[in-house]
């Protein structure tokens, strides 16, 4: 996995973590379901920011792009609705469609080491402590 790669990969993996605690705030409010959701539209922001930039990052891998894509339809969505105009079970709906699409993304990233890649490493690896 090349650098870019790395990068990328790891910030689609701190936006899904990032975007799972918003929803885990989202469940365990004491609240009914018909309940205005009331989230931090800045942090929301600065979310959907980062989520623009790996869309600008993954521009050469367009499987990754189309799942960044889906991310950011829905996050725009909620943000548009932020904060209290949707209850929480439709902020729920828009959190987990915005997670799925960056898990996927993340997990193609992940497949980009592919591998032959994965099995010179641990060549490497071996030789190096052998001292080959």
């Amino acid at each position: 996995m090349t650098s870019e790669h790395s990068r990328l990969y790891y910030s689609c993996i701190f936006l899904h973590v990032s975007f799972q605690a918003v929803l885990g705030t989202v469940e365990n409010s004491s609240k009914s379901e018909d309940t205005p959701c009331w989230l931090d539209a800045q942090l929301l922001g600065m979310l959907s920011d980062e989520l623009q930039r790996c869309r600008s990052d993954a521009a050469p891998l367009p499987e990754v792009c189309q799942a960044l894509d889906t991310a950011i339809y829905h996050c725009s969505l909620l943000m548009a609705q932020c904060p209290a105009a949707v209850n929480r079970q439709l902020c729920r709906h828009h959190l987990e469609a915005i997670m799925m699409p960056l898990k996927e993304a993340s997990s193609r990233l992940s497949n980009k080491a592919g591998p032959a890649a994965s099995q010179r490493s641990a060549g490497q690896r071996l030789r190096g402590w052998l001292g080959w």
